[in-house]
């Protein structure tokens, strides 16, 4: 399906529409080399093509003991996360994503939307080293499930052959 604009849209097929946001990502980071351009587009693009969330973006490895607010969308957040501290921080340390169905059952969860109710994060990993993490909110209890995890992991392994 096209709009006017003869740009694809989004339909009801979750996976057809992960596998075009995908191709969109693709199309975006092509041959730019930029870090923060292509963190800003994917940050837009997943604030777009994701219902039900309130908050989309990256936090970016620093001096290898914290993460640093990176691109995003949605309200202001906390600027640094220490290795280990938080759903962020226990994702780049484990090197592995975290879905929590509940923020408030997330033992040192770091509240920095209060509306905040499910969250995912995913390490953004590129030859072995950990480059930071993208994290999504959602105003919902059990927002992200096991294809949201599938396809933002391929989504992200896209994005860090950008980086």
């Amino acid at each position: 399906m096209k709009n006017m604009f003869n740009v694809e849209i989004y339909k009801e097929n979750r996976m057809d529409n992960y596998d075009l946001v995908k191709k969109q990502l693709q199309a975006l980071v092509h041959d730019e080399k930029n870090r923060i351009a292509n963190l800003s587009n994917a940050a837009a693009l997943l604030n777009q093509f994701l219902d039900r969330i309130n908050w989309v973006g990256f936090y970016l490895i620093d001096n290898d003991s914290e993460l640093v607010l990176g691109p995003f969308q949605g309200l202001p957040a906390c600027i640094r996360i220490p290795i280990g501290k938080g759903v962020c921080g226990t994702a780049a340390m484990k090197k592995e994503t975290i879905r929590v169905q509940d923020v408030n059952q997330f033992p040192g969860h770091i509240a920095c939307d209060a509306a905040s109710q499910s969250e995912i994060v995913i390490p953004i990993i590129k030859d072995g080293n950990l480059l930071g993490v993208l994290d999504i909110d959602s105003p919902e209890n059990g927002r992200f499930d096991e294809l949201d995890q599938q396809q933002l992991e391929e989504f992200v392994e896209i994005l860090a052959q950008s980086l």
